[in-house]
């Protein structure tokens, strides 16, 4: 089952115009979101940057998208598809009403919300073998839209269709400043002795829910000297740590990048934080 503007639907009786805005010219944003045994994680900070990222993309909030309206479809439906006892993942988009070309001839939306079973209840630390290369045929533009999930993510695909075609496992992607922002599904993290940096949302990286949990959390480890800034790809190779972070794996270790080859002391240590502030809510 899914749910389509309120009203829970067969996935083969649900379906998106071609003239869908969404899919015409990315009008569209999105939030994917980890609920374990009915409890989504983190709900706060999604629905608000849900809000955001509307009120950025001029759409029109319904007046019953309240959080507690919002939080009430997604277990709903969790529950008809019977993963209420399960780790889930949704995935809740919102897009315009059809009409117009580029300009819109409404602001008003609609939504789906999709859920599909996760394996792991918490994060569990993959520590398989993980090597990334720089993307650098297509760049992110720093600014404000970089940093909400939308449907423009052809960068994204394209740098997906790279690490494929090259045997990576994932890429990072680097602004027009030439300062790497990302990976190609989460934020990046680089670790160098005590020190732990991140890019900064100016540079055009996500605005991560994992990514603000962790440096929220960092910032209170006395152990740690935490930064948000730009990161050039001459760093990369000087890191004892690079890690990547969404909401769906918690925390992924990177093995290689090039010639260098990276531990996971840091990654690990604050994995087992991030699920234990997870357990607690």
């Amino acid at each position: 089952m899914i749910n389509f503007n309120g009203e829970l639907l067969q996935e083969n009786e649900a379906s998106l115009s071609i003239t869908n805005r969404g899919y015409a010219y990315g009008d569209s944003v999105f939030e994917t979101i980890r609920v374990i045994n009915g409890k989504v994680m983190f709900w706060e900070d999604h629905y608000f940057r849900l809000m955001a990222s509307m009120r950025i993309m001029r759409m029109e909030i319904p007046n019953e998208f309240s959080p507690e309206f919002l939080e009430e479809q997604i277990i709903n439906l969790i529950k008809e598809n019977n993963l209420q006892d399960k780790p889930v993942r949704v995935k809740f988009s919102v897009f315009r009403k059809e009409g117009g070309l580029y300009t819109p001839e409404v602001r008003d939306i609609e939504y789906f919300i999709l859920t599909s079973e996760i394996e792991h209840s918490f994060y569990t630390l993959n520590e398989d073998f993980y090597e990334v290369e720089l993307f650098k045929d297509h760049y992110i533009n720093a600014g404000l839209l970089s940093t909400i999930k939308t449907n423009n993510k052809a960068v994204n695909v394209l740098g997906g269709i790279f690490a494929r075609e090259n045997n990576y496992n994932n890429c990072l992607l680097v602004n027009e400043k030439k300062s790497v922002v990302e990976a190609l599904n989460g934020n990046l993290f680089l670790v160098k002795g005590d020190r732990i940096k991140t890019p900064p949302l100016t540079d055009g990286a996500l605005n991560g829910i994992t990514r603000k949990q962790l440096v929220n959390m960092i910032k209170k480890l006395q152990e740690y000297n935490f930064e948000e800034v730009s990161i050039s790809p001459f760093e990369l190779q000087k890191a004892d740590e690079l890690f990547i972070t969404n909401v769906i794996v918690g925390i992924q270790p990177i093995s290689k990048y090039r010639k260098k080859e990276y531990t996971n002391t840091v990654a690990k240590d604050l994995l087992a934080k991030l699920n234990a502030k997870a357990r607690l809510g």
